[in-house]
């Protein structure tokens, strides 16, 4: 998910759109956005959108009016992977982390990567296994990433 339509600017049909796309704005870049109507993907195209105070607003294809724009609230944003920039081999979109398998430096299999978390000073792993543990994704705790093996070490005690 990319971003969320949660709610209204303006009398014209324009939507506000909270953003996961680092910068915000970037949810802006990516067309068109998928949603899920019931079991069948939908596409919305936007005609114009730009950064607003602190929140991206756009204005969605054939979409003329507060009325018209209810529907659309509350609908999760998507895109398909091939709409998303190719990275180095260093690199990892965060959703091909989940499901990595997570050992620390002694060989102690913590778990698997359930999600990530920006915390504002840096990105946290979350990982369940037997325990759940909040590994900082910086150095020194993040060691090595091997994406054939899926596996992720980290400097990290089993019992925090």
């Amino acid at each position: 998910m990319v971003g969320k339509i949660n709610g209204f600017f303006g009398v014209r049909g324009w939507v506000k759109i909270f953003s996961h796309t680092e910068p915000r704005s970037n949810i802006l870049n990516y067309q068109p956005w998928w949603y899920l109507d019931k079991d069948q993907w939908k596409t919305i195209e936007i005609t114009n959108g730009r950064e607003q105070s602190k929140t991206i607003v756009a204005h969605v294809k054939a979409i003329d009016s507060r009325e018209q724009a209810q529907h659309l609230l509350g609908l999760e944003l998507y895109i398909t992977k091939s709409q998303l920039p190719e990275l180095d081999n260093e690199e990892l979109y965060w959703h091909e982390m989940t499901g990595m398998r997570v050992v620390n430096v002694d060989g102690v299999e913590l778990g698997v990567v359930d999600n990530m978390v920006a915390t504002g000073a840096n990105d946290v792993i979350v990982v369940k296994g037997e325990k759940e543990h909040w590994v900082p994704y910086i150095e020194p705790f993040l060691v090595s990433l091997n994406r054939e093996e899926r596996l992720i070490t980290v400097d990290w005690d089993e019992e925090f």
